[in-house]
């Protein structure tokens, strides 16, 4: 493991496409930027080993499936009066 210290506006360049900015410190805080290709995957080490879980879960389904949809009840008061929303004829289900 390299280990660097650096001061905000000071960059870190790894390989040809990958930049690593740090834009702020404050006390015991890091800002970073990171400027990368849109394929090259940036995960926050916190969330690596649940994403590695979804992905092993999404493994037993067969190549091709969708996401099934969620449906998701909410109480008649929380809507807006939608039909004043609509063009006129259409109704609502």
């Amino acid at each position: 493991m390299l280990v660097l210290s650096r001061k905000a506006g000071q960059r870190i360049h790894i390989g040809d496409d990958v930049v690593v900015e740090i834009r702020r410190v404050a006390g015991n805080r890091v800002t970073i930027a990171l400027e990368a290709p849109r394929d090259v995957r940036i995960l926050r080490g916190e969330l690596q080993k649940a994403a590695t879980e979804f992905e092993d879960a999404g493994d037993d389904e067969p190549t091709g499936t969708s996401a099934k949809p969620v449906s998701i009840e909410l109480p008649a008061a929380a809507l807006p009066d939608l039909a004043s929303h609509l063009p006129s004829g259409e109704m609502v289900g």
